[in-house]
């Protein structure tokens, strides 16, 4: 009986003591500091080169460890946000491990665009450090944020709006959207591309953010009705109805409008070269269409193509046959004899489309 009795205090005496040594073995966890921000710092300045390499490193982020009391696994997080948004609608750059991420200038230009950052145009953004240990993800520390200015690109075409009569006088409608003319690159002024108009109009510059709306720079005729624009004392430009091919320069102040009247030409069509079928607008679609018997032909030396007023002084044709249409292009090809629906959309300025569908 005693031997029993020893037995079984010496192995309540061994549970004890592992017990205890359990104990002194757990790692407490809790969040003691958070990382502090080595590079960028506060103040610094970063202009993003639409011309330069885009793989080239645009940014560098950099960061001491947090500390969670012991020595365990950490994940950064890089969030950035528009400057003074107290991080609403923040956007992480990337999670990882290591304390530092770099950004090429691609990269780190789409990610500060997402914030609705205005293009061309210096703005702050706020930068910050988000720490956490284990899975899921807990005991979040956030270092103290850095300001930095962004001046971040955009590879579109430069855009002024056309409201008027035509669309009642709403330059935010989307449904169909407000026409539009577009500049010929970066920092160009020279407007232009395809409205319907009827009666009155003007034009109308976009804010910081790209919307169209009234309070933002407009401009009109000086008057004359010579073409020549006027930012204050103007008034409305005028059309008869009619598609035009509109074009305006908000550095020269001038503008013109000449209406175009677009017909289909061609050996696949049922006049073949000797005259055009004219094409009918429709406003819903902001399309040019219509729907005619095609005999198959082969591009480039056959086919169709699409001209303005009856003569061949400007025309459109698809050369390399991708949809994309250029001035004076080879010939569009029929690939079988049938009904077609043929749409030419003008509507996105410079960036002229077609399609022919067989019915």
């Amino acid at each position: 009986m005693k031997n029993i009795l020893k037995i079984t205090w010496l192995f309540a005496l061994a549970l004890f003591l592992g017990s205890c040594s359990d104990d002194d073995e757990k790692l407490i966890v809790a969040a003691e500091s958070a990382s502090v921000i080595n590079t960028p710092t506060n103040g610094q300045e970063f202009v993003l080169n639409p011309f330069e390499e885009q793989t080239n490193i645009a940014i560098t982020f950099s960061w001491d460890h947090s500390s969670y009391g012991t020595p365990t696994g950490m994940d950064y997080s890089i969030e950035i946000a528009t400057g003074g948004a107290n991080f609403d609608d923040a956007r992480t750059l990337a999670t990882i491990r290591d304390t530092y991420f770099t950004m090429s200038i691609a990269d780190f230009n789409g990610a500060v665009s997402s914030l609705g950052l205005p293009p061309f145009t210096s703005s702050n953004v706020d930068v910050r450090i988000k720490s956490t240990v284990g899975d899921p993800s807990r005991l979040p520390q956030y270092s103290d944020p850095v300001t930095i200015s962004v001046t971040p690109f955009t590879t579109d075409l430069p855009k002024i709006a056309v409201p008027g009569n035509h669309q009642g006088w709403a330059p935010d409608a989307t449904d169909p959207p407000v026409p539009v003319l577009a500049a010929s690159a970066f920092g160009e002024t020279d407007y232009e591309g395809y409205v319907w108009l009827d009666g009155e109009y003007k034009f109308l510059a976009p804010n910081q953010t790209g919307v169209f709306e009234w309070g933002n720079t407009d401009w009109g005729d000086d008057g004359n009705f010579n073409g020549v624009l006027v930012v204050d004392d103007e008034v409305n430009c005028t059309a008869t109805a009619g598609y035009y091919l509109v074009k305006a320069d908000t550095d020269a102040l001038t503008y013109s409008a000449e209406a175009h009247s677009w017909g289909v030409i061609g050996n696949a069509t049922p006049t073949g070269w000797d005259s055009d079928t004219d094409m009918i607008y429709d406003p819903e679609t902001q399309t040019l269409r219509i729907t005619m018997d095609l005999v198959a032909q082969s591009a480039p030396d056959n086919g169709l193509k699409f001209r303005v007023n009856d003569e061949w002084t400007i025309n459109l044709g698809d050369t390399g046959a991708d949809g994309t249409m250029e001035f004076s292009g080879d010939n569009i090809g029929v690939p079988e004899s049938g009904n077609y629906t043929i749409v030419l959309d003008l509507s996105n300025p410079r960036e002229y489309t077609y399609s022919l569908t067989l019915n």
